[in-house]
């Protein structure tokens, strides 16, 4: 196969000695994926690693991805592929392309394969206390995002804020609605419900003024769809080392906990490594108000998968609504 020109002009290869060959799955029903070899001067190969799509979603996946993986590269290098460009193919008519670092898993999390670097609890740690930068235009960190991540299939709006919980208020939990009724028709309940969780329970949470004792939180970035199938054990670059490494990134700059809400939905990280991690990452004050944080957080990942799939998602986000409004929501309100 065939290198692109557009491609040839971002990477710092010869493309004499470079070829491309089928790898894999895309991620994305319409996305195809691919592994560029190279040959270096010193007789060494380096491998990358290629997404293609055609259409507008796969243009917004890919700037989205790309922009998601280098916020992380930037923060723990070794935490995930550095991507290197995203556009238009120059030599295939309306196709979108992204190519990273390729990433070499030798085996999921779970197996005996050992880790050479830091553990994943401990990456994942350094990132979330490492502080998100200033946007372009703004004088101090921003919740929100440059530019639009798809979770799953579903676009993102990421429009900065200045206060979490209006970010995660607007920006996640009635953004997500709106998609829902779109996929699924109008609900009244489940309507009422999170219009009524966002008016009382994201401010008594996750408000400015409560979190840490009213000095509220400093934004970091989030993987922002880190359940267990994103995350795995693999070799950056083809450069030998194994280590606990993510990917498929639905990031933006958030709460440091955003990130446990599909940790938890879907399982597979444990005790242990939580307690590593939170002996690195400190819980948010109220730290008796976690759990119910953690929940809250995981609220949108329901109602999310309740927009691209409906079926039983919708009874996990309406349990956990109820029961966040019975412990936080004003009286007569269920």
């Amino acid at each position: 196969m065939k290198l692109d020109s557009a491609i040839a002009s971002i990477l710092p290869i010869d493309p004499a000695n470079t070829s491309v060959s089928s790898h894999g799955g895309g991620g994305m029903s319409s996305a195809s994926t691919s592994k560029i070899t190279t040959k270096l001067d010193d007789g060494t190969e380096k491998y990358f690693f290629m997404k293609t799509g055609s259409g507008k979603e796969a243009e917004v996946m890919f700037e989205g991805e790309h922009a998601s993986l280098n916020a992380l590269h930037n923060a723990v290098p070794s935490l995930c592929p550095q991507s290197y460009g995203f556009g238009q193919l120059a030599d295939t008519p309306n196709k979108s392309f992204l190519v990273t670092d390729f990433l070499d898993l030798s085996s999921r999390r779970s197996s005996s394969t050992p880790s050479t670097g830091h553990s994943l609890a401990a990456k994942l740690a350094k990132l979330h206390t490492t502080p998100a930068p200033t946007p372009e235009g703004y004088t101090k960190p921003m919740f929100g995002f440059p530019a639009t991540t798809c979770c799953g299939d579903t676009p993102q709006e990421n429009g900065y804020r200045e206060s979490w919980a209006d970010f995660y208020a607007d920006n996640r939990l009635r953004f997500i609605l709106r998609r829902s009724e779109k996929s699924n028709g109008r609900d009244k309940e489940l309507h009422d419900l999170v219009e009524t969780t966002c008016k009382t329970v994201v401010p008594r949470l996750i408000g400015d003024d409560h979190l840490n004792n009213g000095k509220g939180i400093t934004p970091v970035v989030v993987h922002g769809d880190l359940w267990s199938g994103n995350a795995s054990r693999g070799s950056i670059g083809g450069n030998g080392s194994v280590e606990d490494v993510v990917y498929d990134p639905s990031s933006c700059y958030a709460h440091s906990e955003y990130d446990l809400g599909i940790m938890k939905m879907f399982g597979g990280f444990g005790g242990t490594f939580l307690k590593e991690y939170h002996e690195l990452c400190s819980k948010t004050e109220p730290v008796a108000e976690y759990d119910d944080r953690v929940a809250l957080y995981e609220l949108y990942h329901h109602l999310n998968h309740h927009a691209l799939f409906g079926g039983g998602y919708r009874s996990g986000a309406v349990s956990i609504m109820k029961r966040l409004l019975g412990k936080y929501g004003d009286s007569g309100e269920l």
